[in-house]
């Protein structure tokens, strides 16, 4: 299985970790030592969201919630998101997807 460089963009610095293909990047970030945000980890309450940074492929397809809108800005769910590709990723972002999610008429829990 290929393995991919995920850097995580975090409040307080940058970390990078490899994420195989087959594994979700919070998984990967928790083997690592790496704590991120996350409450249910089926892709639903946003607790996990992040922001793409730059080019980047991810399979977002173990979410149970995740549109369309939600690709087209960037956004990526780390708890059910499989990388592709290396990525660049700013985490902490689960207030501004739910900002985006309410602005698209689409389910923002907690918000």
């Amino acid at each position: 299985m290929k393995n991919h460089a995920v850097t995580l963009l975090m409040p307080d610095g940058e970390v990078k970790i490899q994420v195989a293909e087959n594994q979700h990047i919070w998984d990967a970030a928790k083997e690592q030592g790496i704590e991120l945000p996350a409450i249910c980890h089926q892709g639903r309450c946003l607790t996990c969201a992040g922001r793409l940074e730059g080019a980047g492929e991810f399979d977002s397809s173990d979410a149970t919630y995740y549109y369309p809108q939600d690709r087209e800005s960037g956004y990526v769910l780390l708890c059910t998101a499989k990388p592709r590709s290396d990525l660049r990723i700013r985490t902490h972002q689960q207030h501004h997807m739910r900002t985006h999610r309410l602005a698209h008429g689409l389910p923002a829990p907690y918000s």
